[in-house]
């Protein structure tokens, strides 16, 4: 298991191996590299280290409150804990990180604080002060430093690329199923249990209302799901519907999770909610009666699909 950190509390106990990198959305694309870099790590019996940089760029230089990320930070360490990295080192991102030079970069950060060893880049890497250094000025800062850089292959990055763009488009669509192939596993929200308007109660459905405090998160279309989530060590299947409740008159996006023969309080219990598939879109219903018999048709469809899961 992977240890997480900052750069400033890191203590390097021997040389490591390096990949630098956002790794949004941990898919598949990434974890061909993390497994290169694991790889090569125990072959020249050093450590592995992925390093990373929270917030995003653009919220911080742009102020760009538009992007949205696929994982939180917390649950992309997690992803990446379970993946056998020996460190994750997550730099905060500021104005003052972002003027530092390119060759202060490589001096201060990979060479005196990581003792670097080895670099594992893409070949479209930049970095420095407006970003204005690249893989050559990199293996040049590796001869100058006595480390050595290894490129990764244009497929393989351009793999990573599109994969995220096709994880993020499939998300905004709805296409759960096809953000998941890509993901490797299932997209996931994890947020608090908050107290709802207890509308769900009175049709059979009771429902934990869930907080998302990062504003950062990508949340998919609006609509109906079938999901699975965690809860005290045991493994509990339900519906999720993100939405406006518009049968009920409601004025704002809300996501609330009806967990299927499971009735314990959840309040103020932070959970993780994992998306296995779409079942439809939000409706406005004639009638509350109404939006009850589409509750139990989708209550049938979601348990057929859990049974018959792939």
């Amino acid at each position: 298991m992977g240890h997480i950190q900052s750069i400033k509390s890191y203590k390097p106990s021997m040389d490591v191996v390096v990949t630098i990198g956002t790794f949004d959305g941990v898919h598949m694309g990434h974890k061909k590299i993390i497994k290169r870099l694991i790889n090569t790590a125990n072959q020249l019996q050093l450590q592995s280290v992925i390093l990373t940089f929270f917030p995003h760029p653009r919220m911080v230089l742009q102020k760009d409150s538009t992007i949205k990320l696929i994982n939180t930070i917390d649950e992309r360490a997690n992803i990446i804990k379970d993946l056998g990295v020996d460190y994750l080192l997550i730099e905060k991102f500021t104005q003052t990180f972002s003027r530092l030079s390119a060759e202060d970069f490589v001096k201060k950060i990979l060479v005196d604080k990581l003792h670097t060893k080895k670099v594992i880049i893409g070949y479209d890497h930049r970095f420095g002060r407006n970003r204005n250094a690249d893989i050559e000025d990199l293996k040049n800062f590796g001869i100058q430093y006595n480390f050595e850089v290894e490129e990764i292959p244009v497929q393989d990055i351009d793999d990573v690329a599109v994969s995220s763009t096709k994880i993020r488009k499939a998300l905004n669509n709805g296409d759960i199923d096809k953000a998941n192939k890509y993901l490797g596993y299932h997209f996931m929200l994890t947020g608090t249990v908050i107290k709802g308007k207890g509308l769900g109660k009175p049709l059979g459905f009771p429902t934990a209302n869930i907080h998302i405090e990062e504003d950062y998160k990508l949340i998919p279309k609006q609509g109906s799901y079938v999901i699975n989530a965690l809860i005290n060590n045991q493994k509990v299947y339900g519906m999720l519907n993100i939405g406006m409740n518009p049968t009920v008159s409601g004025n704002k996006e809300s996501i609330e999770a009806h967990f299927f023969d499971f009735n314990e309080n959840l309040y103020n219990q932070n959970i993780q909610i994992n998306l296995m598939h779409r079942l439809r879109d939000e409706v406005k219903f004639e009638s509350v009666q109404a939006l009850k018999e589409q509750l139990l048709k989708d209550k049938e469809t979601s348990l057929s699909y859990i049974k018959n899961k792939p």
